[in-house]
Order: structure tokens, then C-alpha cells, then sequence
């Protein structure tokens, strides 16, 4: 399945630059700095790496969010997030900021 392109260009238009594209995870990476911020899911939705545990029990608590699943692995760290989550533009600023703000937490590549 390929990603949500309305979705991609909603990101876009809210994710800050430069931001770097790269198909990876079957979706759409955002790249800042070298590290992904984000990924429009080829599921439907997209991704989004959480390390603080806290705030990822918290996220998962929500409605349309739950651990990302590749395969047969549960991630302990990344986020799904369904497209019902993301309908405004509010809601989508918000998982966007929490990508920027991860990619950002990690040393540049």
C-alpha cells in the first residue's frame, strides 16, 4: 500500500525545514538533521519515535495510537498513530512537533 499523499503534503506544510524525504518503512520519512521525525505509514497514518516512557504510556492511552508493528515485532519505542487522529490541522501540529522534537533530541547524522 503506498502512503497517504494528502496526508504528506499536510505534514509539508507544517513540518520544519529543511526537512529531508526518503521512502523508507514502506511510507514516507521526514528526515531533520539525519534522523527520521516522522513517517507517513504506507499502512495508513503515520509513525513517530517516543523515548520518554512517561509520555509514550500517556500517547498510547489516546484513541487511534498504539505501538508500532513491522513483521511479527512490537516497537517499545515508535508510535502508529491512525489517520482518525490526525483529521485537523491541531491534531496533526501536535504529532508533528512531538517528531520534530525527538529528531531533534538525538545527535545529527
Amino acid at each position: 500500500m503506498a502512503h497517504d499523499e494528502k496526508l504528506a503534503e499536510r505534514v509539508r506544510e507544517l513540518i520544519e525545514q529543511p526537512a529531508i524525504e526518503k521512502r523508507m518503512f514502506g511510507g514516507l520519512a521526514f528526515m531533520l538533521q539525519g534522523n527520521m521525525a516522522l513517517c507517513v505509514s504506507g499502512q495508513g497514518g503515520m509513525l513517530l519515535r517516543i523515548d520518554d516512557d512517561a509520555e509514550r504510556d500517556r500517547l498510547l492511552a489516546r484513541e487511534h495510537v498504539g505501538p508500532m508493528v513491522m513483521g511479527n515485532q512490537t516497537s517499545t519505542t515508535w508510535l502508529h498513530v491512525e489517520a482518525p487522529a490526525l483529521k485537523t490541522k491541531r491534531q496533526l501540529e501536535g504529532w508533528v512537533r512531538r517528531g520534530e522534537a525527538a529528531a531533534h533530541a538525538r545527535p545529527p547524522k
